[in-house]
């Protein structure tokens, strides 16, 4: 093994310009997949970050609703709330509302919001790290990012086309967003009025008043809850939070684009790896066969050649790495939804290293057919 680490560093060394090229295009491959990382986790964020910061393990929405886009279409009774309450496992049981909605502040800030209706004092009703929680109709609880847009605290938020106003009382931590649009979270009574395009001092029809979008549903600790019974007795459909996300707008297209893009960049470093590795072997044809025939069984050459790739793939995706997370952090001070999470960076760069480590598996495996008569002429 020593033998063989000596040959391979030596050669490393010795045609460090050719290793040199390969590793720069492992190098900008490794780029690419933390910065690909990086948007998906932006992109997940932007788009559903405040549903997976809802206390909630699954949620029912109207029975046979398509579920890609669940939280527009869906409509339930909130007698359903009740039905599900009661069901074994259940722990708590909320009615939901979900919409997105435009709005200017009074200091003539325009805003987009996706409208969280909630029950007050309910188990979804946020806790907030500014100001105070819900305490009545016509305010809401904001996120962090919409106060970062000028959405201050006091202030008057009139909804258009309808001119409801809703007072900003409080300021969510951290970042809550639902298919890119800013959270914002209100009684569900003030929610039923603007999702009916209804203004201040307008009368809410009770038909209206006795609707939601979906019933928030909270498992007990440990507990299983059978949803296929739960909707059954209550008439719903029910997704858990995961399947959830899909039904938020453009998520599944945004992720399954990305994941397609990242499938093909692992293909392509296993390929050119492979590809690298292919032509050095032929090349060192002739040095092999001497090996060969000195002695050398086909385990040392093997080790020769895949310490060669193990080398350059570390060293190429360690450099890659930092320069793609120092990119990274650049593009994460911009609008751009992009978020530098530790364990999807690893994973990606741990799966990189792997397919382009088989790659070149793949490629020395052309020495066991090397003919160690090569090197004493046996070919003339």
């Amino acid at each position: 093994m020593m033998g063989a680490s000596f040959l391979a560093l030596r050669e490393l060394v010795f045609a460090r310009g050719r290793f040199a090229l390969m590793g720069a295009v492992v190098a900008l491959i490794a780029v690419l997949v933390v910065l690909l990382s990086g948007l998906s986790v932006g992109l997940v964020n932007d788009g559903v970050s405040g549903l997976k910061k809802l206390p909630v393990t699954s949620f029912a929405f109207q029975d046979g609703v398509k579920k890609d886009d669940a939280f527009s279409r869906s409509v339930v009774d909130t007698d359903a709330v009740r039905t599900w309450a009661a069901q074994p496992g259940v722990a708590d049981a909320a009615a939901f509302g979900n919409t997105l909605v435009n709005g200017r502040t009074d200091r003539g800030v325009d805003i987009d919001l996706a409208l969280f209706g909630v029950e007050r004092g309910s188990f979804v009703d946020p806790e907030v790290q500014q100001g105070r929680r819900l305490a009545a109709n016509g305010e809401i609880v904001i996120s962090a990012s919409a106060a970062e847009k000028g959405v201050h605290l006091g202030d008057s938020v009139v909804l258009e086309p309808s001119g409801q106003h809703l007072r900003v009382v409080g300021i969510l931590a951290g970042q809550h967003t639902y298919g890119h649009v800013d959270v914002a979270y209100l009684s569900l009574r003030s929610w039923q009025q603007a999702k009916a395009g209804l203004g201040d001092g307008e009368p809410v029809p009770t038909r209206v008043l006795q609707e939601a979008t979906a019933v928030a549903v909270r498992a007990g600790p440990g507990a299983h809850v059978d949803l296929s019974a739960g909707d059954a007795a209550a008439g719903t459909t029910s997704m858990t939070l995961k399947q959830s996300y899909g039904a938020s707008p453009g998520y599944t297209a945004e992720t399954s684009t990305l994941q397609l893009i990242q499938a093909f960049l692992y293909v392509i470093s296993a390929l050119v790896v492979g590809a690298f590795f292919t032509v050095l072997t032929i090349q060192r044809k002739g040095e092999i066969a001497v090996l060969r025939a000195l002695g050398a069984s086909t385990r040392y050459l093997l080790q020769d050649s895949l310490l060669q790739s193990v080398v350059l793939l570390v060293l190429s995706a360690a450099v890659g790495l930092a320069a793609g997370v120092g990119l990274g952090a650049a593009i994460a001070t911009t609008q751009i939804p992009f978020a530098l999470e530790v364990g999807p960076i690893v994973g990606a760069t741990v799966l990189l290293l792997v397919l382009g480590i088989g790659g070149a598996a793949v490629a020395v495996l052309r020495i066991t057919r090397v003919d160690p008569l090569t090197a004493l002429g046996g070919n003339r």
